[in-house]
């Protein structure tokens, strides 16, 4: 989930994209996320919003929480290369 929203981020903020549609795009794709994946794994684009419930909820969310910090930071790693790579810029 954090690999297309981080792609989405680059893709409408980069070179050659038209800037008066990235917070539409970027506020599109954050709600399409959140409505597609709460239901199968609570969505959790930001480590820290994981961090909070996981607290609270026990012993069995605070053991799946490296899952919850781990998986948006490389989602996120991997966006910025494949960006880079030029694979997602705009012509």
């Amino acid at each position: 989930m954090t690999f297309i929203f981080v792609t989405v981020i680059l893709g409408a903020t980069g070179k050659g994209s038209s800037a008066g549609f990235a917070g539409l795009a970027i506020g599109l794709t954050l709600t399409a996320i959140h409505l597609t994946g709460i239901n199968v794994t609570g969505v959790s684009v930001n480590p820290a919003r994981s961090i909070g419930p996981a607290l609270f909820a026990g012993a069995h969310a605070l053991s799946q929480l490296w899952v919850f910090i781990l998986a948006p930071l490389v989602g996120g790693a991997l966006a910025g290369v494949v960006y880079r790579a030029g694979f997602t810029q705009a012509d």
